[in-house]
């Protein structure tokens, strides 16, 4: 969580991605926003060209696909918004939070439970975790890291 969305919090936040998940991340979709990308009317400028966007070049870094959702497609967006969603219904939409770090520390330990507990359709009935590791026992060559030592307890 951040106060305002900015092109340094959205790069700080794709390398905190990348340090913390175990696989390998080939491809961002990201919406028009400024902070991911300079508006349409500057994105093919001179300046553009041998500047790029702050988010692209953190993209660049690490190897990875920036790519822009259409704009004014917001079903693009619908698997990020379904989980917004989801995250404020258990969250701002039940409690009443006194401080930034108490509504911090519930949203943390949401999508700790979410992750290592909720068994999802999708997933055939597999947590998000297990979903992961299973991946990671298929195809290891995907990963940089063995997940199953990502998993939360007395060592973390």
């Amino acid at each position: 969580m951040v106060r305002r969305a900015t092109t340094r919090t959205a790069s700080d936040f794709l390398e905190a991605s990348v340090a913390a998940v175990p696989y390998e991340i080939h491809t961002v979709l990201t919406d028009n926003g400024i902070q991911f990308a300079d508006i349409p009317k500057n994105r093919n400028g001179p300046a553009a060209r041998f500047r790029g966007h702050p988010f692209d070049r953190a993209c660049w870094r690490r190897g990875i696909e920036h790519r822009l959702t259409k704009p004014k497609h917001p079903w693009t967006n619908g698997q990020v918004e379904r989980r917004s969603r989801t995250i404020k219904e258990a969250t701002v939409k039940r409690y009443h939070y006194d401080s930034h770090d108490q509504l911090r520390r519930h949203i943390g330990d949401f999508v700790a439970a979410y992750n290592f507990a909720r068994r999802l359709k999708t997933l055939r009935g597999l947590t998000p975790y297990e979903y992961i590791c299973t991946v990671w026992t298929k195809k290891p060559e995907r990963f940089r890291l063995d997940p199953t030592h990502q998993m939360p307890g007395l060592n973390t």
